[in-house]
């Protein structure tokens, strides 16, 4: 649901003021992320909208100088009655440079009043920076993560021809190959290709082994980020049977691999790299400059490792960002110990 918070204004000692976003807003917070290096489509609004279809709390709070915007983030929540709750800011806090101090103190200030009236224990972030910075001193290490800390990110900038060249050999190859079988793809944001998608995705769920999100999830996603322009559904076809499928989320200069699923038939007609290629291409299109696999790893034991292994084939730069962080609020923290105590043993407590 939509927060309902009163809005209101506080001010630091340099002018620098935040306050709940409102519709008239949406335009102006969407450019300002958009255009920030590390601006996440998770602090898009139209990301906000779907969780909250998904049941979750959000709190879209900007930060200005003067009339000026210059930082913010969306507070989610999701109230979970068996266990200490917590504030997710995914993708977030962002700043213009300068304000991001006082901008950090100002956003803690009004993360510690929501917390409080939610009966959460901390907020938990995950800016897409690869350096802890300075202003995120109160902060420590989170043991879980919502966004993969480490990607791999094509560059979309130089010609194709200078694309493939950067790619290993055998994505050159499986790609070429692909084409030479007559592997077909297609895109659309038609909520038609949902089922299609979904299909592959699941399979591909059961055969790895990984958590699969329910269908459900991904009518409230597709229907939302398509209504957006955010996101669009990739297929890919070969003698009238879809083998692999892509979504495909947009957002500033990059076009991030958010989900997909291939099936195990025709296998040597290597669908998946000719959908990936073909994304690729629709993104620099587009006007974007990098293509994000999102999920990455370099460890051979890891759970991406096997999916990691076919990413790579692509080329690309590994990125490692700093993952989330807590910062605790220990007087809300004392407070949900003491009552989880009592729930588990309330003659102890007395």
């Amino acid at each position: 649901m939509t927060a309902t918070t009163s809005i209101h204004t506080i001010h630091s000692p340099n002018q620098l003021s935040i306050r709940l976003l409102t519709i008239d807003d949406r335009a102006d917070w969407d450019e300002f992320i958009q255009a920030l290096p590390i601006g996440c489509f998770m602090q898009s609004w139209a990301w906000a909208d779907f969780k909250e279809q998904e049941g979750y709390q959000t709190f879209r709070y900007g930060l200005f100088a003067q009339a000026r915007l210059v930082g913010g983030c969306i507070f989610y929540y999701y109230p979970q009655h068996s266990s200490a709750n917590l504030l997710f800011a995914p993708g977030a806090p962002c700043f213009l440079p300068g304000f991001e101090r006082s901008g950090m103190t100002l956003l803690i200030a009004q993360a510690r009043e929501l917390t409080a009236k939610l009966g959460a224990i901390a907020l938990r972030i995950e800016p897409l920076l690869c350096q802890k910075p300075v202003y995120l001193e109160g902060f420590v290490r989170a043991p879980v993560e919502l966004l993969p800390s480490e990607t791999l990110l094509i560059d979309l900038r130089p010609s194709t021809a200078a694309i493939l060249s950067a790619m290993k050999p055998k994505g050159r190859y499986n790609i070429r190959l692909s084409q030479r079988h007559g592997v077909e793809t297609h895109f659309t944001t038609d909520a038609q290709a949902i089922p299609a998608f979904y299909d592959l995705f699941w399979a591909t769920v059961q055969r790895q082994q990984f958590f699969g999100e329910p269908y459900r999830f991904f009518i409230n996603l597709c229907q939302t980020l398509f209504a957006a322009n955010m996101a669009e559904i990739g297929l890919a076809t070969w003698s009238g049977e879809t083998l692999a499928a892509v979504l495909v989320v947009y957002w500033g200069d990059r076009a991030t691999y958010l989900y997909g699923g291939r099936s195990n038939n025709h296998a040597h007609v290597m669908a998946s790299y000719g959908l990936h290629w073909a994304a690729m291409q629709r993104a620099k299109r587009r006007g974007c400059g990098i293509y994000d696999f999102y999920g990455y790893t370099s460890i051979p034991t890891h759970n991406y490792a096997k999916f990691s292994q076919f990413k790579r084939q692509f080329g690309g730069t590994p990125v490692t960002t700093i993952g989330a962080y807590d910062y605790f609020f220990y007087d809300q923290l004392a407070d949900t110990l003491i009552g989880l105590l009592q729930r588990v043993n309330p003659e102890n407590t007395r």
